[in-house]
């Protein structure tokens, strides 16, 4: 008599599941449906935070307060509510609040504790790459633009978000973000070519 094999049905990955089928699962398993929410965005907010902040253990440590305020926000799967503007706008001030925090006090105090020497390693290795990844020269012009225009072309450009997904992040309308995008091209390009003619 022959074995009954078991038929294993793929499961899809999270990044391929829409934020409305994650709603969808929400209805009847919530953790469930949070914990696809995490699978889905935990790289792009870690990474997000790492841009903004440029200190992996930092980035590691937004991230992780994200998704924990995330799981105690109670809209967070209502219909209409948008979870991934959400995520990354509270990424996004989490992060700027940290870096003014940094700016005032000259440096933060090392957070100890929150990871070990093997993860240590694995962000100092993440960093090295962002670092390669990113040219001095755009770089030292980022930093000369406003925080306005910094964020947009960063959830722009480097999250890759959509118009739409842009304006609902910064809570503006539509119009605001093209507009705002546009005068940040120019002001990038400006200091980039005044790069260029002090050389």
């Amino acid at each position: 008599m022959a074995h009954a094999q078991l038929k294993l049905v793929p499961q899809p990955s999270p990044e391929s599941i829409s934020d409305e089928e994650i709603k969808t699962i929400a209805a009847r398993d919530k953790d469930r449906a949070f914990d696809l929410l995490v699978r889905k965005y935990r790289d792009r907010i870690y990474y997000h935070a790492l841009y903004i902040t440029k200190d992996s253990q930092e980035a590691f440590d937004v991230a992780q307060d994200v998704f924990v305020r995330g799981y105690h926000e109670a809209r967070l799967f209502d219909d209409g509510f948008r979870m991934k503007a959400w995520l990354f706008r509270v990424c996004t001030n989490r992060c700027y609040n940290i870096v003014r925090d940094k700016h005032r006090r000259g440096g933060i105090l090392d957070r100890l504790g929150k990871a070990d020497e093997a993860l240590r390693v694995h962000h100092k290795a993440i960093d090295s790459v962002i670092a390669q990844e990113l040219s001095a020269e755009m770089m030292g012009a980022m930093e000369q633009l406003s925080e306005e225009h910094r964020t947009i072309l960063i959830l722009r450009y480097y999250d890759d978000l959509s118009y739409q997904e842009i304006a609902d992040t910064l809570e503006v309308k539509l119009g605001t973000v093209m507009s705002r995008l546009s005068r940040a091209k120019v002001k990038l390009a400006e200091f980039l070519n005044r790069e260029d003619h002090t050389e």
